[in-house]
């Protein structure tokens, strides 16, 4: 079943956004203005004969293939990656490119408004308000800044348990302690959600 280029763009056009259709290429181009005001190019794709969506933005970062941080522009890209729903980066050796991509097949079935508007709001979302100011900052600096969030919010969150009760601190590093010794304590505690194999 699938879906068609002229059935997305059925989607794009109660946004008022300018897209370039390209029936040859099976694609559609949108440019998309970021807070920012950079430009976010937006590719939608379909392959396999519209059984196959894709929806990506190319060339989100330039010059990580000769860049002194590029280890730790890749490895956030990957927490980014765990961190977010449907978002995946890809990078391409041959040139450095970049890429934010959700794809998906199709089959025998077809991409409602609802589920591309999801995809397309949250690669935009996630990408220009999130993910591109995050890697910028590991692009200066080669620290992840989404570390340093984690660790201030987990140090504020003990001083708020440390003021509102005290020793409580000292019960919960207890019971954690009691919970190692009987070897019940999960390896990823904070993503019950994701495989622990």
């Amino acid at each position: 079943m699938g879906i068609t280029l002229d059935q997305i763009a059925t989607y794009l056009d109660p946004r008022d956004l300018t897209y370039q259709l390209q029936p040859e290429k099976s694609r559609i181009l949108v440019r998309f203005a970021l807070d920012s005001a950079e430009q976010l190019l937006v590719v939608i794709q379909l392959d396999e004969e519209g059984r196959f969506f894709k929806l990506f933005a190319p060339e989100v970062l330039a010059g990580v293939k000769e860049h002194p941080h590029k280890a730790a522009i890749l490895q956030t890209m990957l927490s980014i990656s765990w961190e977010t729903k449907m978002l995946q980066w890809e990078y391409d050796p041959s040139d450095g490119e970049i890429r934010a991509i959700i794809e998906f097949p199709l089959e025998d079935s077809t991409l409602t408004a609802q589920q591309f508007n999801r995809c397309f709001d949250g690669l935009i979302e996630i990408v220009g308000d999130w993910a591109l100011p995050r890697l910028h900052a590991v692009m200066e600096t080669g620290v992840d800044p989404g570390d340093e969030n984690d660790l201030v919010l987990g140090e504020q969150l003990l001083l708020a348990i440390q003021e509102e009760s005290p020793g409580m601190l000292t019960l919960l590093e207890r019971a954690m302690e009691s919970r190692k010794q009987r070897g019940q304590f999960p390896r990823h505690e904070c993503h019950t959600d994701r495989p622990t194999d």
